[in-house]
């Protein structure tokens, strides 16, 4: 059986910058693309941010950049953007989430990359669709959860102001997406030959993404029902107190629920019509998880984990971030992976969540700016010089 991964021997030029388009090309790195990272002199702005031991080697650039080859062009210069054209030429994809039309006057707009290499995929990532009103305006993370509605919900569910997800969401959901598209994309390339242009606009994403479950009654009624999941709102969906700590528990199937109720003493709760049938529990979810909570507040934490687990219920202990490398799950599967850099010595980095036949992706070290710059200009040498003298 090959072990080769399924992206071996496709080339992306990434002209990514902070996480939304580096995140997407790390996951293209990860199933075994060439990515190369194209940067300005300063380099990525992640670069920057977040703790570091060696200038330019911010913790945030080390989450999203692993695996990729960087090459520094000034692409003011007509000389760099003659050295892009060449990589252009030789790849199979180009990734920006750059405002286009700061590409545009440089002259990597779409039209112009695919006069050049008419089989490419050209996924440019941007804040919003670009045929709408909002095309072109900037966009964060920060502004896409407000205007995609995530900010509004932790309000509704918390109460209280408005509120942030403690994570990039927006940035991390798109670019995930993002890598999808560029893969059906290429199935495109390869069966047909021919290049593609991919947009996906954050915005756009982020409405899709929040209204799985949050359309609900605006399915209906001409799109005038009422928007929100009771269940993902209620204020008690949360980790509930026990006696010494707080536990995760998803009670989900009636056998869950029956059996629940009956272990902790209250079997005239499990005969209450509330709490019978899913579309009920949906119905009064607010009062559903606040019973369930003022009923698990009593229990010490390991003696509730251990009636979960003998009724088969999903349920965990709350978990810090600083725990997870010793979780004894992620260390049986291998899935942190140390690499030793010579010169920011022991690094630790979250490995690639997936298996190809059987084997978890190995990792790279990020980049240094322009690490590779000599490198790869050199391979398109080569290549230019080797297409020439097969020329007719």
């Amino acid at each position: 059986m090959s072990r080769a991964l399924p992206l071996a021997g496709i080339r992306i030029v990434d002209m990514c910058n902070v996480v939304m388009g580096p995140y997407a090309t790390q996951i293209l790195a990860q199933y075994g693309a060439d990515v190369v990272k194209v940067e300005p002199p300063e380099g990525d702005d992640a670069r920057r941010t977040g703790a570091l031991h060696e200038p330019n080697m911010a913790s945030l650039f080390l989450g999203v950049n692993r695996g990729k080859r960087s090459v520094v062009l000034d692409l003011k210069s007509p000389h760099a953007r003659s050295h892009l054209e060449s990589l252009v030429r030789d790849a199979d994809v180009l990734v920006h989430n750059i405002r286009p039309q700061k590409l545009n006057a440089l002259g990597i707009d779409p039209e112009s990359v695919m006069r050049t290499n008419p089989r490419i995929v050209y996924a440019m990532l941007t804040g919003f669709g670009q045929s709408g009103p909002y095309g072109g305006r900037p966009a964060y993370d920060d502004v896409i959860q407000g205007m995609s509605g995530l900010a509004e919900l932790g309000a509704r569910h918390c109460g209280g102001q408005p509120r942030y997800m403690p994570t990039i969401a927006a940035d991390k959901t798109v670019g995930i997406l993002a890598a999808s598209a560029i893969l059906a994309a290429l199935m495109k390339q390869q069966r047909e030959g021919m290049g593609s242009v991919v947009e996906v606009p954050m915005f756009e994403s982020m409405v899709a993404y929040s209204l799985v479950e949050h359309m609900h009654g605006a399915h209906f009624h001409g799109g005038d029902g009422p928007m929100g999941y009771p269940r993902a709102l209620a204020p008690w969906r949360k980790p509930f107190s026990t006696r010494d700590g707080y536990v995760c528990v998803m009670p989900y199937t009636d056998r869950h629920w029956q059996g629940l109720l009956n272990r902790l003493g209250s079997p005239e709760l499990a005969a209450d019509p509330r709490f019978c049938g899913i579309a009920q529990r949906s119905l009064h979810s607010d009062y559903v998880y606040r019973t369930l909570g003022s009923l698990l507040a009593s229990h010490a934490t390991n003696a509730i984990l251990a009636i979960l687990a003998e009724l088969e219920i999903p349920a965990t202990p709350v978990v810090r971030p600083e725990d997870l490398p010793h979780d004894p799950h992620l260390k049986a599967v291998g899935f942190f992976q140390h690499v030793q850099d010579a010169g920011m010595g022991a690094m630790c980095f979250p490995g690639v969540p997936l298996l190809f036949d059987g084997v978890r992706p190995q990792l790279a070290p990020p980049p240094r700016l322009g690490q590779h710059t000599r490198e790869i200009l050199g391979e398109n040498a080569a290549n230019s010089s080797a297409c020439t003298a097969v020329s007719p």
